[in-house]
């Protein structure tokens, strides 16, 4: 086989793939870190690296300039330990008070948005004899995680009381952008003051040596004032472009195809999977490819997602079921092995991650993060 993810013409595997080609990612993050320079990059491996599978990303990202990886969740970050990851690591949920013991031991940084939290991992480095490393989370308006404006001063206050006992590290101050792809947006305006009220607050009290971190994808690409310290970038790390209507040159990395199992020449007027609510008005050949809405194909695309057979772009026919999808391919010579791609990065004539996110009405995030454990990962190599 060839090592080609976007070969549109070869005989395909037997099951759905998703060929993930490391080399994009260092791309992606030698870009974005030449781009938010001189600060850091935190490398957001999340979510399994959005599908990608997070200790390959992980291990291209360390390779190409990121110096920090970022998770969601502490068993995240202990998976990554377990991979031998040494690398500074953070993770941003709360953790589950049997993990916090296990998370310090690991020397992993922990975000704390509350006092009662900031308290929780202080009894636990006490107790375990480790200095906890912390960042900060402050609520500068999204109303998610964080601690909001009349929390910080006894956030901070007890920080420092912790850190003089100790038991911890202000490693951080951070908070998350509910906006920042509109750089002009009065929203995005008052975060960014709101966070600089915070640092103002932190080093009144003595918390002066913190890494400032703010900057998501689209921060750290257009909006300089938000790089701070350190950059934390998902989305774009994976090659897609995070402001609608700019490009960066980024370059995607996941490819996912399937082979094409079936083929039938039906005449006009037959009816396509369940309802049926679509009906062929021509005489027409339909392809049945292995890949459902368990393997992350969205259901709302149904009658109009698209996948790419011997570089033509053919329309699902009819709703996508659990586990496969139809394709009219009209007059198109298919056979069955040909290889149906369902996105790439788009340069041959293949559809792209954003254009099934508009057919399924989400996002690119979310296209890219359900595709499920039956779609295979293979690897390109750096």
């Amino acid at each position: 086989m060839s090592d080609d993810p976007h070969d549109a013409g070869e005989t395909a595997a037997t099951t759905a793939e998703a060929v993930v080609d490391l080399n994009a990612i260092a791309h992606n993050t030698r870009l974005l870190r030449s781009a938010a320079a001189p600060a850091a990059m935190m490398a957001v491996v999340k979510a399994d690296g959005f599908g990608h599978g997070a200790a390959q990303v992980a291990q291209a990202a360390l390779a190409s300039g990121a110096t920090w990886l970022g998770v969601a969740h502490a068993a995240e970050a202990l998976a990554l330990r377990k991979s031998g990851f040494t690398a500074p690591l953070l993770f941003w949920l709360p953790p589950p008070p049997d993990a916090v013991d296990a998370v310090l031991a690991a020397g992993i940084d922990v975000s704390v948005g509350s006092v009662s939290g900031l308290q929780a991992v202080a009894d636990a480095a006490a107790r375990t004899g480790t200095v906890a490393g912390v960042h900060l989370k402050i609520d500068s308006g999204m109303s998610r995680g964080g601690a909001p404006a009349e929390v910080w001063g006894r956030l901070f206050t007890w920080t420092h009381q912790f850190q003089d006992a100790g038991l911890l590290i202000a490693r951080g101050l951070w908070t998350h952008l509910a906006s920042a792809e509109e750089t002009g947006s009065a929203a995005l305006h008052i975060q960014m003051n709101d966070f600089r009220t915070a640092i103002e607050a932190a080093r009144a009290i003595g918390l002066s040596s913190v890494i400032l971190h703010v900057a998501n994808s689209a921060a750290a690409l257009h909006t300089p004032q938000a790089r701070f310290d350190l950059v934390r970038p998902g989305l774009s790390l994976y090659g897609i472009e995070p402001v609608p209507g700019r490009t960066f040159g980024l370059r995607p990395a996941m490819t996912v195809r399937a082979p094409v199992v079936l083929t039938k020449r039906v005449p006009a007027g037959t009816g396509v999977s369940f309802g049926p609510d679509y009906y062929t008005s021509r005489e027409t050949t339909l392809a049945l490819v292995p890949l459902g809405f368990a393997d992350g194909v969205p259901r709302r695309a149904s009658n109009r997602g698209e996948f790419s057979i011997r570089g033509v772009r053919c329309r699902v026919a009819g709703r996508i079921s659990m586990d496969q999808v139809v394709l009219d391919v009209g007059d198109l010579p298919v056979r069955e092995g040909d290889t149906a791609v369902m996105f790439g990065p788009g340069a041959g004539g293949e559809p792209t991650v954003s254009e099934w996110a508009l057919w399924g009405d989400t996002t690119a995030n979310e296209v890219l993060t359900r595709i499920g454990p039956r779609v295979t990962r293979r690897y390109l190599p750096l």
